[in-house]
């Protein structure tokens, strides 16, 4: 496993902010870390970075305790956090070489031309830091994070700040770093989370309270099968509900209805046949897609 989480803890006073979590990732894996603000999200990925020491509980990365082997463990991270730290005096190329030489990365001149090229910085290299635009920064933190060619990476609000046509190709970035290395992306972009991860965690008062692939979190905690039709002409309402599987049904317009059912159960093909057995005109019929965004708020609110 590239990241070891074993009964984290953190404790601040008498305030779990962090509150005996565990998990896992693997390789070639993108996982979302999800939570409201001041759930404790950022504290386990400062804790991941080594960056703060838990209260309780273990974290290894590539194997590393990062407690006990520190500097390996820090070795096998690219960190880009919320609040990204730039020397802002600095050129961008002159800062990605500093950097480079600070992880001892051979052959300094090429590798930066590689992160500089893949995070669209080239027209970017020579001007100062403190020049650019916020998004430009964050292209900047992110090739620093991967100068060093770590096997994770953690990417805390890696789009924030950016304009639509950037975000678009740091997703992809991301995804296309998803495929070799192990990415931990926290993010408040709930729809971030469907575009690029496999997997999602949703952390609140400091415990994990969700932990699944994205298609099964959200098959998992949608809880019911929800259909929406419209017919051309009027229908009676108790017909609809002697339909096989069909739970609920409540009008949600003139000859349009909402059908609920169970979870994984899809009523679109008896509507269908109910339709055409009753020579109605089917105008509308589609399935509700419940989002990341929809379990997020059933969890945590």
């Amino acid at each position: 496993m590239s990241v070891n989480v074993q009964q984290l803890t953190k404790i601040y006073g008498v305030q779990h902010a962090v509150n005996d979590i565990s998990f896992e990732t693997r390789q070639g894996e993108v996982l979302g870390f999800l939570g409201p603000n001041g759930a404790g999200k950022t504290t386990t990925m400062k804790i991941i970075t080594g960056y703060l020491p838990p209260s309780a509980g273990t974290v290894a990365v590539c194997g590393f305790d990062v407690l006990k082997q520190p500097m390996e463990a820090r070795a096998c991270i690219g960190y880009l956090p919320e609040n990204n730290p730039l020397y802002k005096d600095m050129y961008v190329r002159e800062y990605l070489e500093f950097t480079a030489k600070l992880h001892r990365v051979p052959r300094v001149r090429q590798r930066v031309d590689a992160m500089v090229e893949r995070t669209g910085l080239v027209s970017h290299r020579h001007k100062q830091i403190g020049e650019l635009s916020k998004g430009y920064r964050q292209r900047v933190g992110l090739a620093q994070a991967m100068l060093h060619d770590p096997q994770v990476l953690i990417l805390d609000e890696p789009t924030s700040g950016l304009d639509p046509n950037q975000i678009v190709e740091i997703r992809q970035l991301i995804r296309d770093l998803g495929k070799e290395k192990t990415v931990i992306l926290s993010t408040h972009i709930l729809g971030e989370v469907e575009a690029v991860c496999d997997r999602a965690i949703i952390i609140n008062l400091g415990k994990i309270v969700a932990d699944a692939s994205i298609g099964a979190l959200k098959q998992q905690f949608s809880g019911q099968s929800i259909v929406t039709v419209e017919f051309g002409e009027p229908v009676d309402a108790n017909l609809l509900k002697a339909l096989p599987g069909v739970q609920q049904v409540t009008a949600v317009g003139p000859n349009r209805w909402q059908l609920r059912a169970a979870a994984g159960d899809d009523l679109r093909p008896a509507v269908s046949t109910f339709a055409a057995q009753q020579k109605l005109t089917l105008l509308e019929l589609h399935k509700a897609v419940f989002s990341v965004e929809d379990v997020f708020q059933q969890l945590t609110k």
